[in-house]
C-alpha cells in the first residue's frame, strides 16, 4: 500500500464577497480532486488544539500524527533543522523574516507593509543576511539563511517564552503594539532596530527599488523555541516517507521524525512554483521504494496571507491539474493499492489575511473501498455537511493509515 498525503497549506477559507459568496475550494476548478471526493470519506478535522496557536508548525505536527500538546516546542526549532543547524540543548532558536515596513523615522510608528519583502529571491536574501551576520554576530547570538524571506537567529541560552508576533498576522498594521515584550525583549528589538540602519542602503535593495521591487527594510523576530523530541514515523507508522516541500518547517519537521526530505529545483512556496516537478519527484519516490510521502504547497497559504484572491483559486486548480492529475496517472502503474488524502492544515482566511484555529475539510481515498461520500465536490461546506468530524487532529494518521 503507498500513502499520500497532498497537504494544500492555508486552502480553507470564508464565502468571499468577489467570488459570489463562494471559497477558493468552492470556486476552482478541480475535477481530479472532486472526483476523488465522491468516492472518499469526507469530514472536518480540528488540527489545532486549544491553547496553542495556529501556525504551520502546530497544524503540520497535528497533520503527520505527533500530538501538538505534546511534541510542539517553537516553529524556528523545526527550520533549524532543514538549514543543517546543530542546535544545542541550551540554544533557542528565532524565525527571522526579512520585512518590508513603512519609511516613519520613529521605528515603532512604522506600518508592516510585507511580511515577504515582496517574496525576495533566496540569492538576495542571502547576501543581505550574511551582511546582517557580519555587524550583529557575537558570542552569543548568530544569524543563518534561508529560502526567500525566511531566515534564523540562534541565541544561546536565549529566553523561551518572550512574547513575540508573526508579521503576517499584523500587514498593513501599525507594529507599535506587537514589537518584543517580556524576557529578552531589549536585545530583540534592538537587533530588529539595528538590521533597519544596516539595510536602509545596502546594494541589494537599491537593486530592488531600480526594478520596481519592495527593499527589505528590517528583520523581524518570531516563532522562537528549543529542538524537539519527535517519535520516529517509520516506528510508529511502519513506513518509509518522505517529505517534498519548499519550506523549511516542513523539511525540519519531516527530519525530526526520520522522513527524508527531498528537494525540487524551481520550488519556490509561491504560486511560481514548480508544481509539475513536485509531482514528478514524488512519483519517483514511490517507485524507489517510500511507501508514505507527505507532499506539500505552500501557495494557497501564500496567497491568504496577500489577500491575493486570483492566485488562491489558481493555485488550487495548479495543484489539481499538474500534481494530482499525473500523479492518479502514474501511482496505479506503481501499486495498485493506495490512499490519498488531501487538506489544508489550518485556514488562511482572505478576509483577514492570517490563520485561524478553525477546523478544516479533509479527503481519505482508498482505491480498495469503493465508497460514496454523499457529496460531489471537496470543500468546507460539502465537508461540514457529512457531520463527520475529528476533534483530534492528530488521530487523523491513525485513521488514515492503520484504519484507526
Amino acid at each position: 500500500m503507498k500513502y499520500l498525503v497532498l497537504l494544500i497549506d492555508g486552502v480553507a477559507d470564508t464565502p468571499v464577497p468577489q467570488l459570489h459568496g463562494k471559497t477558493p475550494l468552492e470556486t476552482a476548478n478541480k475535477p481530479h480532486i472532486d472526483r476523488l471526493a465522491q468516492s472518499s470519506e469526507i469530514g472536518m478535522v480540528q488540527t489545532v488544539p486549544q491553547g496553542l496557536p495556529p501556525g504551520s508548525d502546530v497544524a503540520n505536527l497535528s497533520v503527520l500524527g505527533y500530538d501538538p500538546l505534546k511534541y510542539y516546542t517553537g516553529r524556528s526549532p523545526l527550520e533549524a533543522v532543514s538549514i543543517g543547524v546543530d542546535l544545542k540543548p541550551e540554544d533557542v532558536a528565532f524565525r527571522c523574516n526579512l520585512v518590508t515596513l513603512s519609511e516613519e523615522p520613529v521605528y515603532s510608528e512604522k506600518t508592516m507593509i510585507d511580511y515577504s519583502s515582496d517574496e525576495i529571491t533566496t540569492d538576495e536574501a542571502a547576501q543581505l543576511i550574511a551582511t546582517l551576520a557580519s555587524q550583529l554576530n557575537s558570542e552569543t547570538i548568530r544569524f543563518y539563511s534561508g529560502v526567500s524571506y525566511r531566515h534564523l537567529m540562534v541565541w544561546h541560552n536565549g529566553p523561551v517564552d518572550s512574547r513575540l508576533t508573526p508579521p503576517h498576522d499584523i500587514s498593513d498594521k501599525v507594529i507599535g503594539p506587537y514589537l518584543p515584550s517580556g524576557p529578552g525583549a531589549d536585545i530583540l528589538l534592538t537587533l530588529m532596530e539595528q538590521s533597519r540602519h544596516i539595510l536602509k542602503d545596502h546594494p541589494i535593495n537599491e537593486h530592488r527599488k531600480a526594478r520596481g521591487l519592495r527593499p527589505a527594510t528590517s528583520i523581524w523576530l518570531w516563532g522562537q523555541g528549543k529542538k524537539p523530541q519527535i517519535d520516529s514515523f517509520a516506528h510508529k507508522y511502519g513506513l518509509k516517507g518522505a517529505t517534498i516541500s519548499a519550506v523549511d518547517l516542513i523539511k525540519g519537521l519531516g527530519i525530526c521524525a526520520g522522513l527524508e526530505a527531498i528537494d525540487v529545483p524551481g520550488a519556490t512556496g509561491n504560486i511560481h512554483t514548480n508544481f509539475r516537478g513536485k509531482a514528478e519527484a514524488a512519483v519517483e519516490a514511490f517507485r524507489r521504494g517510500k511507501d508514505f510521502i507527505y507532499l506539500h504547497f505552500e501557495a494557497a497559504d501564500e496567497a491568504g496571507h496577500r489577500g491575493e484572491i486570483e492566485n488562491k483559486v489558481l493555485s488550487i486548480e495548479k495543484i489539481d491539474a499538474e500534481v494530482l492529475g499525473p500523479i492518479l496517472n502514474e501511482l496505479p502503474r506503481i501499486d495498485p493499492e493506495f490512499r490519498v488524502m488531501i487538506l489544508p492544515d489550518h485556514p488562511t482566511p482572505l478576509g483577514i489575511k492570517t490563520h485561524t484555529a478553525d477546523p478544516v475539510p479533509y479527503l481519505i481515498y482508498d482505491s480498495l473501498k469503493n465508497v460514496d461520500s454523499g457529496v460531489s465536490s471537496f470543500d468546507e461546506a460539502s465537508a461540514a455537511r457529512t457531520r463527520r468530524f475529528l476533534a483530534e487532529g492528530h488521530l487523523l494518521m491513525d485513521r488514515f493509515i492503520l484504519n484507526a
